[in-house]
């Protein structure tokens, strides 16, 4: 059993690589992918104006008064993630695939008696996938950095007091004091230190300077990244009509994330003089939060064909806890002898806030009868607004600032179309979401396509949908040290199935 090590709060400041508390990982939180039943995806969730779908209400929360009568729906579906990642002059492809159930929700109508001007209320609870974070990618070749520049960058300034057990005192016990008192970079330069990575410029306990035991040329890079998990969402819902031209809802969100990911790095080098020439280091981090968000929206028929709507999405507010756990093996060819440094230990950090920004959309569409209908939904969010929380913690006021000068708002288009024959539906769509990355490089613009096909049976309906979304990416390998980055050309596409009843 590893030791579980709790980390104080000064210890905390310093812990910046395995802690979700940068901006690629803020962003990963902030963001959510297109999910619900068959008929909305298919659609490429163009719904804000149009309801009568249970996944609408993650949309605009007056969709679920639009229902004539109380349903239910279920959806699952098998998503397919493929990354293309270049490294250097070396290219790798990866494949993950996941079958899961990615929506539940029913939603009970009544109608109201009598001469009041609302006409029809509404109560619904739906369950949604936001997000699925299983992903997996390779970056590759030959590089003329090294992770070397990694412990360094942590080393210097550490007094070499620090780096060296006492008497009687374990690997995993100073590992473990250093993580209490000194905080995440010293646990760094100390791993570096013991691995042979790095050495002190003189032998006095008081050195604070270090240089590389490994010689400058070229070195292969082999970084392996894997991650698990999704973040969801249990929306409570309450709309009504009024009049039978407007309707009014509203959403109380819960959010939970699950996040699980582990990074393995590889390196070897034959160059001249180094005295280490093999290095593998592992990092993994655990991540669990909870949240609460609110919509609140409206839809007005304007005429019998034509629907506006308009939505409000408040920001959520994360509650996040992570532990994380690190090893280290070397490898010298000069002494044919493998160091291996495999702390016993999880270090537990303090639980802290994110705040993701909040969402306008604007949305219309015209509806032909019974013949079918086209949408059009427009969003804006400024991902610029996403703040860690203490906002007067250093590390959290560094981190905001970064936020603010990469990120910006962003903005997405849906358009979808239904065309029905008898009792079949045919339905595509097409969306597009601005990069929120003001750089334009870090992240690309986001395209995705929709297809999907529906039968009813009466009360009973099953719907079928297909999408495919395309964007690139650059991810660089650690924020400090060996900032190589990697470019990914990503690809999901997912297959999924609804079974609606009416109640």
């Amino acid at each position: 059993m590893k030791k579980i090590l709790t980390f104080t709060f000064l210890a905390f400041i310093a812990f910046s690589d395995l802690k979700a508390q940068d901006i690629t990982d803020a962003f990963r939180y902030s963001h959510t992918n297109l999910k619900g039943t068959a008929r909305f995806q298919a659609m490429s969730g163009a719904f804000g104006a149009l309801g009568g779908d249970i996944s609408a209400i993650g949309i605009n929360p007056a969709s679920s008064a639009v229902f004539l009568n109380s349903a239910a729906t279920v959806s699952f579906g098998d998503v397919s993630k493929k990354n293309t990642t270049t490294y250097f002059s070396g290219i790798n492809d990866s494949e993950e695939d996941d079958f899961n159930l990615n929506q539940a929700g029913i939603a009970l109508i009544f109608n109201s008696n009598g001469d009041s001007e609302f006409t029809k209320f509404s109560f619904a609870v739906n369950y949604a996938e936001e997000n699925n974070f299983d992903d997996a990618f390779r970056a590759a070749g030959i590089s003329n950095n090294s992770i070397d520049q990694y412990f360094l960058s942590y080393a210097q300034g550490v007094p070499l007091d620090l780096l060296m057990p006492y008497d009687n005192e374990t690997i995993d016990d100073l590992y473990a004091y250093l993580g209490e008192n000194e905080g995440y970079g010293a646990q760094q330069a100390f791993l570096g230190y013991q691995g042979y990575i790095i050495n002190p410029e003189s032998e006095d306990i008081e050195n604070t300077k270090y240089n590389s035991l490994l010689s400058p040329g070229q070195f292969q890079n082999d970084y392996n990244y894997v991650s698990t998990g999704l973040n969801g969402k249990i929306s409570f819902n309450f709309a009504a009509e009024f009049q039978k031209k407007l309707y009014l809802g509203i959403n109380l969100n819960s959010h939970f994330i699950n996040y699980d990911r582990t990074t393995r790095y590889f390196e070897k080098n034959t160059n001249t003089g180094s005295e280490t020439n093999e290095v593998s280091f592992v990092n993994a981090l655990s991540t669990d939060g909870d949240g609460f968000s609110a919509q609140v929206g409206g839809i007005y028929k304007m005429t019998d064909k034509l629907r506006i709507g308009v939505t409000y999405d408040t920001p959520t507010w994360y509650n996040i806890r992570e532990e994380a756990s690190q090893s280290l093996r070397t490898y010298s060819d000069l002494y044919d002898e493998s160091v291996i440094i495999n702390p016993d230990v999880i270090n537990v950090y303090p639980e802290y806030k994110l705040r993701t920004p909040g969402k306008i959309t604007g949305s219309a569409a015209v509806v032909l009868g019974g013949q079918g209908l086209i949408s059009v939904d427009y969003s804006y969010k400024d991902y610029g607004n996403t703040e860690f929380r203490p906002t007067d913690d250093d590390n959290f006021m560094i981190q905001n600032d970064i936020i603010s000068e990469n990120l910006k708002g962003a903005s997405s288009i849906k358009i979808g179309g239904e065309y029905r024959i008898d009792n079949w539906s045919l339905r595509g769509g097409y969306r597009y979401e601005e990069s929120p990355y003001k750089d334009g490089f870090t992240m690309s613009d986001l395209d995705g396509y929709s297809a999907g096909i529906g039968y009813t049976f009466g009360a009973f309906k099953i719907d079928a949908a297909y999408t495919n979304t395309q964007f690139s990416e650059r991810r660089a390998l650690y924020q400090v040290g060996l900032t190589n980055t990697a470019s990914i050309d990503r690809e999901f596409s997912s297959l999924v199935f609804s079974l609606s009843f009416g109640l």
